[in-house]
């Protein structure tokens, strides 16, 4: 069901997207007979009923598609192969995300003087002094 949700937040965003790019177009901001959604405030526009069409029927189409026996017992078998991950603890991830920041803030420092060292050997070289 979370995969579900997941792609229909990204379609709702995708639409709403689309909703922003047509209402910039004079044509599709217009009302249609001056009607105003009253519960979210939204002009009923070509831009906006466009927009509410592909979310509805792109909704209707992702829970079709998740209902397919291969796509569910796809999602069946991955939700059962998360089940038997061993989860770390909050303090191991604290162990491994010191270490990470702690060779992340290393390279960076290496990185940076190494960038100092050739910079000023190949200003030499450029400018022959």
């Amino acid at each position: 069901m979370a995969a579900f949700w997941t792609v229909t937040l990204l379609l709702l965003f995708g639409c709403t997207f689309l909703f922003d790019l047509m209402v910039g177009a004079k044509s599709m901001r217009q009302p249609i007979g001056g009607v105003r959604l009253p519960i979210v405030s939204i002009d009923l526009s070509p831009a906006f009923l466009v927009a509410a069409a592909l979310c509805v029927v792109g909704t209707i189409a992702i829970y079709r598609w998740q209902q397919r026996p291969k796509v569910a017992d796809l999602l069946i078998d991955t939700e059962a192969e998360l089940r038997k991950v061993t989860w770390p603890t909050l303090d191991e991830v604290i162990n491994a995300s010191i270490v990470v920041v702690f060779f992340v803030v290393f390279l960076g420092a290496y990185l940076a003087l190494t960038d100092v060292v050739l910079g000023r050997i190949m200003k030499r070289i450029i400018l022959g002094t």
